[in-house]
């Protein structure tokens, strides 16, 4: 029995520890438990020394030392604060107003405001919790089917999942050993193609079923010049010229992919702002303004988010700052922004500081756990036995992805991506990158599969986030005064569904089209460095002639 034991002691690990979890213990104590129990029956049975766990402080220091993970709780904080601020409020209120006219109007809206909050808070649960506050009672109001509204709120929420900077990229990133600001600009791209996925969704549902989403009633509508006119001509003129001037600043420049886009970003809202500013001024100081009320609205709400994006991305990408600093400068920028609101106070920034606290303390205890867990595993060979097994799947690479993206899919019904960052990645890293899959492509894969994790019904985080807020009960609505019916947890969960096929094809795309991903390896050099050869030429040293001997 004992020879069987320590023969198989690494599959009877890991199903204890999915046992464990399956049971409902928390993930930290799971993994620390499972890998003490085994650590003591290997010492027991022979199979390690004595002093077997006197590594483990060792691995628990390196926890805590680990400077990456110091990106967590700046983002996090950042997030909190701008959920606070009201500039999620303001965003949805604008840009609802932009799209309103149009069929399935306040759908764009919440995925639009859905990417922005995600490029700027990284914090889903602020995001699901902001847009299901403010635009769900705007969208039932309206005549919105609840499952269509309840499921464009909790999908556009989980963009912050993969769209930079997302928390778990940090995590993913760290767990393979490989760079965050590389992560984080091989995500860009498909976490911009997703939310167009998820607008061209909601476009189908417009077209196909237009009571689902209708447009709003021109009566619902602000933000109207004298004449009675929308100034969406103004809005457009100011957009083209915003553009132009970035290509201009941007045409010299050899940035290219995201870098190339954060950048002409900046240079574009710079523009922008200075034109509204401008405006404002003299229509304060003469009463004559050239552009309309809804682009200069527009432009105010815009710019805040975006300069933002840059001051977190841009930095990171451009190789200005390291993720952790560019957390640090966008909490000190949310800061600010809510102070320019006048609605940073004493409370707010005790409530964001305990909340970081809490998320923080939680992702540090899985990661003790985890290192617990790990060190008694690769004890017992497990990462060998784990590497064999996925390496010898058939298929190759595009087997071993298949399978793997299938076994995240199914345990993301029961854990939430943290557990499955820290539980799975350190296990399927070394295989993939055996298999000579780049590890980058890799974790944006994995990051597009886990968030399903969100949205998973029964279990989804996103979807308990949005029940917490949705009415659960009958209420008169305050504009109309009609009786509204509730939204049922059926109807947030049937509404899901269509995200998370949605969340499946992105992983395919992400896979079939790997270039979505490798741009991030920039154009510096397309050589092979495995195929340079350095030949060396052969001479022979001259003959070494002394001349005659001296005379002394």
């Amino acid at each position: 029995m004992s020879a069987f034991i320590i023969a198989n002691m690494a599959p009877i690990m890991f199903v204890s520890l999915v046992v464990f979890l399956l049971l409902g213990y928390p993930a930290a104590f799971s993994l620390g438990a499972v890998g003490l129990i085994f650590a003591f029956v290997g010492i027991e049975l022979g199979e390690f020394r004595p002093d077997f766990l006197q590594a483990l402080p060792e691995r628990v220091y390196g926890v805590m030392n680990n400077d990456t993970l110091l990106a967590i709780p700046f983002f996090t904080f950042m997030g909190l604060v701008l959920e606070r601020s009201g500039m999620a409020e303001d965003l949805l209120d604008t840009i609802g107003q932009l799209f309103g006219t149009i069929r399935g109007g306040l759908a764009y809206a919440v995925i639009f405001v859905g990417a922005l909050l995600a490029a700027t808070t990284g914090v889903v649960a602020a995001s699901v919790i902001s847009m299901g506050l403010i635009s769900l009672p705007i969208m039932l109001r309206y005549g919105y089917d609840r499952r269509v509204a309840s499921g464009v709120i909790a999908a556009s929420g989980t963009l912050a999942q993969i769209i930079p900077p997302s928390l778990v990229l940090i995590v993913m990133a760290d767990q393979l050993g490989k760079s965050v600001g590389d992560m984080y600009e091989g995500a860009f791209v498909p976490g911009l193609v997703l939310a167009g996925l998820y607008a061209f969704y909601a476009f189908l549902v417009s077209m196909i079923f237009p009571k689902a989403a209708p447009g709003l009633p021109p009566e619902a509508i602000g933000f109207r010049e004298k004449d009675g006119g929308r100034g969406l001509l103004s809005l457009g003129v100011l957009t083209v010229a915003s553009v132009a001037f970035a290509w201009f600043a941007m045409r010299g420049s050899a940035t290219r992919g995201a870098d190339f886009v954060v950048l002409s970003m900046f240079f574009g809202i710079l523009f922008a702002f200075f034109v509204a500013v401008l405006n404002w001024i003299l229509d304060k100081l003469t009463g004559y303004r050239f552009l309309s009320a809804m682009a200069q609205q527009t432009t105010f709400v815009m710019v805040p988010p975006l300069f933002l994006i840059f001051l977190v991305l841009g930095t990171i990408f451009i190789g200005i700052a390291t993720p952790t600093e560019g957390g640090a400068m966008g909490a000190a920028g949310a800061l600010l922004l809510g102070a320019a609101k006048r609605r940073l106070s004493w409370d707010l920034i005790r409530q964001a500081t305990e909340s970081t606290a809490k998320l923080s303390a939680f992702v540090i205890f899985i990661l003790i756990g985890a290192r617990v867990f790990s060190l008694t595993f690769y004890g017992v060979s497990g990462h060998v036995w784990v590497e064999h097994l996925l390496t010898s799947l058939p298929g190759g690479q595009v087997g071993f992805l298949i399978f793997v993206n299938a076994l995240v899919f199914i345990l993301a019904f029961f854990l939430d991506f943290f557990e499955l960052a820290f539980i799975i990645i350190p296990l399927l890293g070394p295989a993939a990158e055996k298999l000579g899959i780049d590890l980058i492509w890799f974790g944006v894969i994995l990051g597009v599969n886990m968030q399903t994790s969100f949205m998973h019904p029964p279990f989804g985080f996103a979807l308990f986030y949005l029940r917490s807020v949705a009415p659960k009960e009958s209420y008169i609505d305050r504009v109309t005064g009609l009786r509204m019916e509730p939204v049922t947890t059926g109807q947030i969960y049937w509404g899901a569904v269509p995200f998370v096929v949605i969340q499946c094809i992105m992983v395919g795309l992400v896979i079939a089209f790997p270039q979505m991903v490798m741009h991030y390896k920039g154009i510096a050099s397309t050589i092979d460095p495995n195929t340079i050869q350095i030949e060396v030429p052969q001479f022979e040293p001259p003959p070494l002639d002394f001349g005659p001997p001296s005379k002394q």
